[in-house]
């Protein structure tokens, strides 16, 4: 799902970033004849993503250089271990060493943490997703790499679906109309999912006609509550808060969907390194 376009538009913004007018210090060091040869190292384990992104930060300045991948996207690795493999002109390679670095040291850090928090629900119906808390302009890769880490993606931006908040929620008087008029204005096709903050709020939602409900920093037995209520008449999905520690308490209580902010707003990278031969 990851598009080149969606690659390009950052790759090359991140390039332009960090060597606007080249870069000085291998220009004045490194002969323009040199040849690099150089592996891209896991220093810890993690969970493979941004393989198509690291190559291209590496080639998209000189299309000289090659990236030979060593592991597959979603593929878990040991330290030590060489993840891609690197070879072409010294500078070349120089210059896209630490846009490339960045990148996939973010996407790996992202892909292994969701991995982490999938593993944590293992035999509930919870479906681990992430939210729009995203690094802003790097939306496309950290979604990917949170797929790469077996997760799953909420909608992709205010474009996509209707998710009424509380400030939205706030603004409106009767919510069991305000969703009716929502609905009567929209393509059949659109999804409609509600947040609500307490228990007295689903019945009135559930009226409007939803496809989701989400309930929002509930405690587990309202959790509990709150999908009996519901009987499967929309999805339910829990968010507010929600770590490592108390992630698999939520997804015992039935709900459908578990949204993490945390899978991409405190990330962090995973130590990478490019380590050249030659």
């Amino acid at each position: 799902m990851l598009t080149p376009r969606q690659i390009d538009q950052i790759v090359l913004a991140a390039l332009d970033e960090d060597a606007p007018f080249g870069d000085l210090t291998s220009e004045v060091f490194v002969p323009s004849t040199s040849v690099a040869t150089a592996d891209l190292v896991a220093r810890e384990p993690g969970v493979y993503s941004g393989g198509e992104v690291f190559a291209r930060a590496m080639t998209a300045l000189d299309d000289t250089v090659t990236v030979t991948a060593q592991v597959a996207e979603g593929a878990r690795f040991d330290t030590g271990e060489v993840l891609a493999s690197v070879d072409g002109p010294a500078r070349s390679v120089l210059r896209g060493e630490r846009v490339a670095l960045n990148l996939v040291q973010r996407m790996c850090g992202i892909a292994t943490l969701t991995a982490r928090y999938v593993a944590a629900v293992e035999g509930t119906r919870a479906r681990v997703v992430d939210t729009r808390k995203t690094t802003p302009g790097l939306r496309a890769l950290e979604r990917h790499a949170v797929r790469c880490g077996g997760g799953h993606n909420h909608r992709y931006s205010l474009s996509d679906a209707v998710m009424a908040k509380d400030n939205h929620l706030a603004l409106v008087g009767d919510i069991t109309a305000a969703i009716r008029r929502a609905r009567a204005q929209l393509p059949h096709t659109t999804h409609i999912e509600v947040e609500v903050d307490r228990l007295e709020q689903i019945e009135p939602v559930l009226a409007g006609g939803v496809g989701t409900i989400m309930l929002d920093n509930f405690s587990l037995d309202d959790l509990r509550r709150g999908v009996d209520l519901v009987a499967g008449r929309a999805l339910v999905e829990a968010s507010g808060g929600v770590t490592l520690e108390t992630i698999g308490d939520i997804a015992s209580t039935g709900v459908d969907v578990i949204s993490v902010g945390a899978l991409t707003h405190g990330v962090a990278a995973l130590d990478l390194g490019l380590d050249v031969r030659s």
